[in-house]
């Protein structure tokens, strides 16, 4: 059993934090890398990249949205209770050097993937400039931490609640006009990232999107994760989670997404009865 030593309860009880005892995963865990999550014997795998890690404590730190039955279930386990599995590290981690100027892009739990790519690229001496973003200021979540880690942090929320009125695109446009940008990490839901790397292609500048499609195994056998990048078939857990967003089917990424809406739906309305 893999044990939870923290819980947090974010943007109005639907985000959740969980700080999990594994400490073989903490101590190898790289920036952009996921874990593989199953509540208990019966329940279903769920994949989740890691918003931070310990070495020294032996923990990560995962913070996922309830969204269906499996993140629901979830949900109940609370401290001191614990996963019957976590299997990790998994994918592709972040490659991260010094480059100069590097936009980082986030959109409701996007940012919590975000946030250790953000501090990676700020702690070997890029210019940071974060922008992060929700539909309200209370679904904002990880604004502290951001800061922390950033030279610059704007914030976005669609009705304009708190900072920005307008969506993450709009301040990444304008800062793009006015700064020397080497990179742009954007990380959020498929329409986000899709716009994101429509902008940035027009400034010719590299462009980073991590893909979030259904992944089942984690080890590319069963291809249910399979993305098209440049024209190729890739599975997002073994090639990614991170690709070229110039290069991204994102038309295609969607449809894939929605392929089971309505079994899940039927599942978490079954659950909650």
């Amino acid at each position: 059993m893999f044990k939870i030593v923290k819980r947090e309860e974010m943007a109005q009880g639907t985000v959740i934090l969980n700080e999990i005892e594994a400490p073989l995963i903490a101590k190898k865990a790289k920036p952009g890398q996921f874990v593989i999550l199953k509540a208990n014997e019966t329940g279903e795998r769920i994949p989740l990249t890691m918003a931070d890690t310990d070495p020294e404590k032996g923990t990560i730190t995962i913070i996922y949205m309830i969204v269906g039955k499996s993140t629901a279930l979830f949900k109940t386990l609370q401290v001191g209770d614990g996963y019957e599995d976590v299997i990790g590290p998994l994918g592709q981690a972040t490659h991260i050097e010094k480059t100069g100027t590097v936009v980082c892009v986030g959109g409701g739990t996007g940012v919590a993937v975000l946030y250790p790519i953000t501090r990676g690229l700020k702690e070997i001496g890029n210019n940071v400039i974060s922008i992060i973003g929700a539909r309200n200021k209370d679904l904002l979540i990880l604004e502290d931490k951001m800061k922390a880690v950033s030279n610059r942090l704007h914030i976005c929320t669609d009705d304009g609640s708190y900072g920005h009125h307008g969506f993450v695109t709009d301040v990444m446009k304008e800062v793009l006009e006015s700064n020397d940008v080497k990179l742009v990490v954007g990380i959020g839901p498929v329409p986000m990232m899709k716009f994101v790397s429509k902008i940035t292609k027009d400034f010719d500048v590299k462009t980073l999107v991590s893909l979030n499609p259904i992944m089942i195994d984690g080890t590319g056998m069963c291809g249910g994760c399979r993305v098209s990048v440049g024209g190729e078939t890739k599975f997002a857990c073994v090639d990614g989670p991170e690709f070229d967003g110039h290069k991204v089917d994102f038309d295609e990424l969607a449809k894939r997404l929605q392929a089971y809406t309505a079994e899940e739906k039927e599942s978490y309305e079954e659950y909650g009865e």
